[in-house]
């Protein structure tokens, strides 16, 4: 470099050492230069000039380096664990899954309604032991409240039906997709933050509402493309699980907790679970009956175990009949071990899962007859199913199911003069008010750099705004599928 230019750049160019090692912490004992080492090579960076790297392009890729300011780290750039940025392809992958979820909601007369994010942090925080009291997001506000970042969306419907009261119409049928939160540990299929979809049914008391809901689930499957061979569903009843245990003599404020543990036996297995059971103040012989209980696969089992009179046998047989009706016989099995992890379910369960076993479970809900009782309303049957969109997601590219989404417009409006800026801006607010999606250049740009555009924006047409097609009314109109162009009237424009 010559010194006149050495003596024209700033001083921060003129030092190979990036900015922000003039402002390093001190080095520790591992560091690979000594104190007084790198002291004096600050020393000299500060006063001498060094020659760019040529090795990345010489002057013009030195100057491409970022440079802190002064005084100031370098922001990490990386999302927080457990979330994920939503760019362009990814938010029209989510658009479609949401369609999707809407188009359902609709087609089974559900309707949308939707809460806040932030809750009270009593809402969520019902019976100690339940795994997403530990993984809440709370804290207190500035008002001097406990407030949590929902987890899930349940609570808050609930607390729209106490809210509306006898003004609510019943049976009342709600959807809703919203962002929960949840501090665990990420995995494939499972992140910090998600978005849910979630079904309620309130006010029927029946297995026809548990019905209603499998019966839309299956119809979103087989709306994106999956199939039996794809998902399956187990289904089962805690009501099976409680009479086994009565059986055995074991007392009531013991069953959540046990409903929890047996939860997990697909996850730690039957040696762990025994253990926590054992923990629990449980008996060998109940314990014995559990995984008895759970070991059966067929729904015609139960009235063998449970006796002829079982209403819990009659309500399950009485399930699988309906959703024979509905065509989802293929999708369903009785498995006596589906607990499902949140202690306000009362009755059936039920959980969507991946075929090949690779991936969490899909969704899964059941019936909370009692939590409206928990938050002080009066006792309503009210069931449910949340239904994630990270598990969907992984599961349809695995099987490559999600449609190619490129970003498309229908037409690319440019003016080729300055002059014409507000003309463009005019044409391209004629066509929106038809309903076509439209791409207004901004700036002035070569007509290479336009085409380009219209290419990326898969756009149909280009249309130039030019002096002389404008002098004459019209615009000039190019069919870029066709490969055609012509002129056309601003008054036949559409």
């Amino acid at each position: 470099m010559s010194w006149v230019l050495r003596r024209t750049l700033p001083l921060y160019m003129r030092c190979s050492t990036p900015l922000h090692h003039l402002h390093a912490p001190a080095p520790t004992a591992h560091s690979c230069c000594a104190p007084a080492v790198r002291q004096r090579r600050v020393r000299r960076c500060a006063s001498t000039a060094a020659a760019p790297d040529t090795s990345q392009g010489g002057r013009k890729a030195a100057r491409s380096q970022p440079v802190a300011p002064a005084g100031q780290q370098k922001i990490n750039l990386t999302s927080l664990p457990g979330t994920k940025d939503f760019l362009p392809d990814d938010m029209r992958a989510r658009a479609w899954i949401f369609d999707h979820w809407t188009r359902v909601s609709e087609q089974f007369g559900f309707e949308m309604v939707e809460g806040p994010v932030l809750e009270a942090e009593d809402l969520f925080v019902r019976k100690a032991g339940e795994e997403i009291v530990g993984q809440l997001y709370n804290f207190e506000d500035k008002g001097g409240r406990r407030v949590a970042l929902r987890p899930e969306l349940t609570p808050t419907l609930a607390r729209l039906v106490l809210q509306k009261g006898k003004g609510l119409s019943l049976p009342a049928k709600w959807s809703q997709i919203g962002q929960c939160w949840r501090y665990e540990r990420a995995t494939r299929g499972r992140r910090r933050v998600h978005w849910q979809w979630n079904l309620d049914i309130i006010g029927v008391a029946g297995v026809e509402a548990e019905a209603e809901m499998l019966a839309a689930m299956i119809t979103f499957f087989k709306a994106v493309g999956l199939g039996p061979q794809d998902v399956g569903i187990k289904i089962s009843s805690r009501k099976v699980l409680q009479q086994v245990l009565q059986s055995n003599g074991v007392q009531d404020e013991s069953f959540g907790p046990v409903c929890v543990i047996v939860d997990k036996l697909d996850k730690i297995g039957q040696e762990k679970v025994t253990l926590e059971l054992e923990e629990l103040g449980i008996s060998e012989q109940a314990i014995a009956a559990v995984f008895e209980v759970v070991a059966l696969s067929d729904v015609a089992d139960l009235t063998t175990l449970l006796g002829e009179d079982s209403q819990t046998a009659a309500e399950l047989q009485q399930l699988f009949r309906l959703l024979d009706s509905y065509g989802c016989s293929d999708w369903l099995l009785f498995d006596a071990s589906i607990m499902r992890g949140l202690a306000y379910y009362t009755g059936v369960v039920f959980e969507a899962f991946d075929r090949r076993g690779e991936l969490r479970a899909i969704a899964g809900g059941g019936r909370y007859d009692k939590l409206l009782e928990t938050f002080g309303g009066e006792p309503q049957p009210c069931a449910g199913f949340g239904f994630g969109d990270a598990v969907i997601f992984e599961l349809l590219a695995e099987r490559d199911l999600l449609p190619a989404l490129p970003h498309k417009v229908d037409d690319v409006v440019v003016a080729l003069d300055g002059d014409l800026r507000g003309e463009a801006c005019a044409i391209a607010t004629r066509l929106r008010a038809a309903g076509r999606r439209v791409d207004l250049v901004l700036e002035s740009k070569k007509m290479k750099w336009v085409f380009k555009q219209a290419e990326r924006c898969n756009a149909a047409r280009l249309i130039i705004v030019g002096a002389e097609e404008w002098q004459n009314g019209a615009v000039r109109v190019k069919d870029l599928a066709e490969r055609t162009e012509n002129n056309v009237a601003v008054a036949d424009l559409c």
